[in-house]
């Protein structure tokens, strides 16, 4: 197998990253995590990091972008783009084969495409002017913006607190008024695997894995990071655990309506992942689909077959 990039996608708990260290230990490779959150030091049972998987056999498998930048600070595409495509460029010139995987569908379409971003400022006087509005008021300002600019970034997959989508409409009316400059970060060739798990088997596992991440820590790794002084509204910008686990924290809400509020948040966040996914098929992406719930042994079988042809 040559050092073609594969891409291993997948809604959350479809036993994505498990897969893609079993391939990467058998045909030496390197992992470069597309997760928006996985990049925040210290956020780690909430994001799902599962370092463990990292080690197939006593083998210690290399990652990229996971754990480069504090918890509270805002990381965002465009950096995304940029430190990706270094470690990219580090791995192919040492022989290995690069494996891009995760879930962030808006971060696995901006490099495989080559988007070209441009770093865009805070405007102050628009977060004034925005300050006070709903989610709901401000999704309908960006899904009027989208559709000025016929932009497909910001998907509501991302966009689950007032904060991030106030920074998705600054993003959004910067881009409308500033045409962005060319950049030389080409799109990239891969192979794209996506672990499809069934609808019903996915919501068990969901549910599971919460209360695992619960009983495993997760309040009190939350607590931890509050206790380092992170504002609250910077842990609930991030969403799905962290807005929930932290509003509870903070005694704005009970436990049970926390868990309640955060599994339904995470099946429905779960559900625009496929959404996203069918939309890249849409716009042109050849995913070859492979059943999660097939031993491992298949699985990589079945990869290594289609690499092959």
């Amino acid at each position: 197998m040559n050092n073609r990039m594969i891409t291993i996608l997948g809604p959350t708990a479809s036993g994505k990253t498990r897969l893609a260290t079993a391939l990467a230990a058998e045909i030496g490779g390197e992992i470069i995590s597309a997760d928006s959150r996985q990049v925040y030091r210290g956020m780690d049972i909430g994001t799902g990091k599962d370092l463990d998987d990292y080690v197939v056999d006593g083998k210690k498998i290399p990652y990229h972008m996971i754990d480069i930048c504090e918890p509270g600070t805002k990381y965002n595409l465009f950096q995304y783009q940029e430190a990706f495509f270094t470690a990219y460029k580090d791995i192919v010139y040492r022989g290995q084969t690069p494996l891009l995987c995760g879930g962030t569908g808006l971060y696995i379409e901006a490099v495989l495409k080559g988007y070209k971003l441009s770093p865009v400022p805070q405007n102050p006087a628009l977060r004034e002017r925005l300050e006070g509005k709903t989610l709901e008021e401000l999704t309908k300002m960006l899904e009027e913006l989208k559709a000025k600019s016929g932009s497909i970034m910001h998907n509501t997959t991302d966009v689950d607190s007032a904060q991030r989508a106030i920074r998705a409409i600054e993003i959004e009316s910067y881009n409308l008024e500033h045409p962005t400059p060319r950049r030389d970060l080409p799109p990239i060739s891969s192979l794209i695997i996506g672990v499809n798990i069934d609808r019903e088997e996915r919501r068990r596992k969901i549910t599971q894995r919460l209360r695992q991440r619960l009983e495993n820590g997760m309040i009190d790794e939350i607590k931890g990071l509050l206790d380092r002084g992170i504002p609250a509204e910077d842990l609930i910008y991030y969403g799905l655990e962290y807005k929930f686990v932290t509003e509870y924290v903070i005694g704005k809400t009970s436990y049970e309506e926390m868990f309640s509020k955060l599994e339904i948040a995470i099946h429905q966040f779960a559900k625009r992942q496929m959404t996203w996914f069918r939309g890249m098929e849409r716009r042109g992406f050849i995913i070859h689909w492979i059943d999660a719930m097939l031993p491992m042994e298949e699985k990589l079988r079945k990869i290594k077959a289609i690499a092959s042809l």
